[in-house]
């Protein structure tokens, strides 16, 4: 046995706030692993909104969506824009509301890689997933560094997570230390 997975760990931590008929969001579609899961967790009576800047994310997204969970469609809405606009898009009665939000950074495997999540986006990104959270709810956050831009766009983001107040916000970070110096690591918020 040995430990859980970045992504697994991000997954455990949500599934432990999010109940049937939840809101949650996926910032960050790309093979829509997180969507699926999401989707999962809130049921029917659950939204999840889902967001990436390409086609090819909500198209995987949606293939991997009728795949494993064909009953999920009228629960997620996915939109083809920027995070940072996750604000406006999901319905003002929600705000305040939701249960959790993930991110993936870096750019959607199998496209371009040129195509990456960068720290002028994101930043309002969390910002505005903080606003939607609901007391208790979590933000979670796999940061991958080893493409151009990723160092950058981690540091940042470590650092706008380092100043967020207690008093308000915990933050955890869990990464596997004995490995390369870029492997994926993870940041999550929990609204207090």
């Amino acid at each position: 046995m040995g430990f859980v997975s970045v992504l697994g760990f991000a997954h455990q931590l949500i599934g432990q706030r999010v109940q049937p008929g939840d809101t949650a969001i996926d910032a960050t579609l790309g093979n829509g692993v997180d969507t699926v899961f999401l989707a999962k967790l809130v049921g029917r009576r659950g939204r999840v909104y889902g967001f990436d800047i390409q086609q090819q994310a909500l198209d995987q997204t949606k293939m991997r969506l009728e795949k494993e969970l064909p009953d999920a469609s009228s629960s997620v809405h996915m939109s083809l824009c920027s995070h940072a606009l996750m604000e406006t898009a999901v319905p003002e009665d929600r705000h305040g509301k939701v249960a959790a939000v993930t991110f993936n950074l870096g750019y959607l495997p199998g496209a371009d890689p040129a195509t990456i999540t960068k720290q002028e986006s994101t930043i309002p990104a969390l910002e505005a997933a903080l606003r939607l959270l609901r007391k208790g709810g979590i933000v979670t956050i796999v940061l991958y560094s080893g493409h151009d831009g990723g160092s950058e766009e981690a540091a940042a983001v470590e650092a706008w997570a380092q100043q967020l107040p207690l008093a308000a916000y915990q933050v955890l970070r869990y990464q596997f230390m004995n490995t390369s110096a870029h492997a994926p690591y993870l940041l999550a918020l929990e609204k207090r």
